[in-house]
């Protein structure tokens, strides 16, 4: 985590070199764009399908490294192996919690994960009428 607020810093600040280059000679600074950059800011929704356990694997990968949110079919799993689905459904809901992210039941065939930087918006429940 460190790493990355690191990395972030010198995204922000310029070396001293580099901004006395700015301030002499041209009063323009160049700046570098490349694909690389715009593929990083970029969400992307993938979706995946679970027709064993070891498919989390891809589902985990994805979402550790930050900038995919992740809409999986569980109901081939689900269909299979109930115990199966359950162990792979702790495993992403422990996952999501270590990299502060959000996950949550979406119909009965879907799990969405998200990300730390996205939130799942759930319902409140109804309050009660009858009261």
């Amino acid at each position: 985590m460190r790493d990355f607020f690191l990395q972030l810093k010198e995204k922000f600040t310029r070396p001293a070199e580099e901004q006395e280059e700015a301030t002499q000679g041209d009063n323009y600074v160049e700046l570098e764009t490349g694909a690389s950059k715009d593929e990083k800011t970029k969400v992307v929704v993938r979706p995946f399908v679970m027709e064993e356990f070891e498919d989390i694997k891809s589902v985990l990968d994805v979402l550790r490294e930050g900038s995919t949110i992740a809409l999986i079919n569980i109901k081939p799993l689900r269909e299979k192996d109930l115990v199966e689905l359950k162990r792979a459904i702790s495993k992403l809901r422990k996952t999501c919690e270590a990299i502060e992210g959000d996950i949550a039941g979406f119909g009965e065939d879907y799990v969405v994960a998200v990300p730390y930087f996205a939130k799942i918006h759930r319902n409140a429940p109804f309050p009660n009428e009858q009261e």
